[in-house]
């Protein structure tokens, strides 16, 4: 197999899934495909870090937040609909990804959410917050150079929350993230059902 879910695009048949999950205290209807990291339903790193929100920084009134490697959009739609003044941008490589972020946009009234090939984010755009199940099996190489793009992209007050699975190296990633923003304090906030979540703070 050739295709991942991490693929730019796909062959495989985009049959929609319906999906009734519960986020940001809504019940909603919304649609996902086969073809996308976790069709059928919440994963349970996402459903870890979304329980422990109180457990990070909270993004300010009208923040703009980015979810990195949106999927079919768990992430981004909780942070619109939490805070309808936010600017939400949900990025992610695969073309259908997108398209389902933002159908799934549509049904849930998140006008504020913005859905973007990463290219097509603006150069100028930093970001208050950025809240992430980051694509682990891309790969260490391509995910530190995708750590260190977007990171970079934080303002100096911003903060990014990160989910990754203890077997799948959230300890030295923790470590090597803290080597290379040593301006920001990256620490572990959490950690539940075999995964960590990972906090990336301000600048100091």
């Amino acid at each position: 197999m050739t295709e991942h879910y991490f693929s730019a695009s796909t062959g495989t048949s985009d049959r929609r899934l319906p999906l009734r999950v519960r986020l940001a205290g809504q019940d909603l209807d919304l649609v996902s495909s086969a073809s996308v990291f976790s069709g059928h339903g919440l994963d349970k790193a996402t459903a870890v870090l979304l329980d422990r929100l109180d457990e990070i920084a909270e993004p300010p009134a009208g923040a703009r937040i980015l979810d990195l490697g949106c999927g079919w959009g768990p992430i981004a739609l909780t942070a619109a609909l939490r805070d309808p003044s936010a600017e939400v941008w949900a990025i992610d490589v695969s073309e259908r990804a997108r398209e389902l972020t933002a159908e799934n946009a549509r049904r849930s009234g998140a006008a504020n959410l913005v859905v973007a090939a990463p290219e097509d984010v603006p150069e100028e755009l930093r970001f208050d917050a950025i809240w992430s199940n980051p694509p682990i099996r891309i790969g260490k190489e391509a995910l530190h150079a995708l750590l260190l793009q977007w990171t970079a992209r934080l303002s100096p007050e911003g903060t990014a929350a990160l989910v990754v699975g203890k077997n799948l190296g959230a300890d030295p990633l923790a470590r090597w993230l803290g080597e290379q923003l040593p301006e920001r304090e990256v620490r572990k906030v959490a950690s539940a059902k075999g995964f960590r979540v990972l906090e990336v703070g301000p600048s100091v």
